[in-house]
């Protein structure tokens, strides 16, 4: 496809004409790969998701950007496995941190719903795709057709409805994407964890069909008299490796309350 070139072995080096990722090492079931730090620019560069508190990523991260400016790191939201090392990070290169929550600034510019960052001749247009967490965001880059989605699609799986978020406005935002992904031609999706997504819309289809399916599948469970999060666990998510079971049941408890509210 057009400006996309995704390397075999993985997400780490992945990359559009003008984005390319580095894979941080903190792999597990809930980071899939570990989280992809990616980079936009070739001369001055924006970071977006330094990934986790870890100075080996760190370090490997600024030595990658040697001879580039960093002028601004931008948060998709403030997760630690994305944000845990963006301070550090901002120290190494000398710029400042944009987040939709002020808690994870560095700086006095912010990050929202409307903005447009600009570097290296290139636009990144901010989404705001609040549900996985309340400060969630997508990046928008049109020279690249691509979006930057964090932990609203991930490269495989699907996404925890996190305790900061709420499924209602995730199904919301799932619906913009989608519409944008149609509407702006869309060819890749970036994201937080996990492989490109070559197919912006199918992947998309393919969250909003799971997500009606298991809410489907919850209102069976309590019809056969499941009452507790863990007892529509164990029968919804039966097929799951029980390791991921805390996070099912996360994810439950926020299928129930969007159902109590419906």
């Amino acid at each position: 496809m057009s400006g996309l070139h995704i390397p075999v072995g993985g997400p780490d080096g992945s990359r559009t004409s003008h984005a390319e990722s580095l894979l941080a090492p903190n792999p597990s079931p809930m980071t899939l790969d570990g989280t992809n730090t990616w980079i936009i620019g070739t001369i001055d560069a924006v970071v977006v998701d330094p990934g986790p508190a870890d100075e080996s990523h760190l370090r490997r991260l600024a030595g990658h950007l040697s001879g580039r400016r960093v002028t601004q790191i931008l948060l998709t939201h403030g997760h630690h496995d994305h944000s845990g090392g963006a301070r550090r990070f901002a120290e190494l290169a000398g710029a400042p941190v944009r987040a939709l929550d002020p808690r994870h600034r560095l700086g006095e510019e912010g990050l929202g719903e409307g903005d447009v960052v600009t570097v290296d001749g290139l636009e990144i247009h901010v989404y705001g795709t609040p549900g996985h967490s309340f400060d969630s965001l997508c990046f928008w880059l049109p020279a690249d057709r691509a979006m930057l989605t964090g932990d609203t699609v991930l490269g495989r799986g699907t996404t925890v409805i996190a305790t900061d978020g709420h499924l209602a406005d995730y199904l919301r935002s799932l619906d913009r994407l989608r519409a944008a992904a149609e509407s702006l031609e869309a060819v890749a999706l970036l994201p937080g964890h996990g492989p490109v997504l070559p197919d912006p819309i199918g992947a998309l289809d393919g969250y909003l069909a799971h997500r009606r399916q298991r809410l489907d599948q919850i209102r069976a469970a309590r019809r056969e008299g499941a009452r507790t999060p863990r007892e529509i666990v164990e029968i919804v998510y039966a097929d799951v490796d029980p390791e991921l079971w805390p996070a099912a049941e996360m994810s439950v408890r926020a299928q129930l309350d969007y159902l109590e509210r419906l």
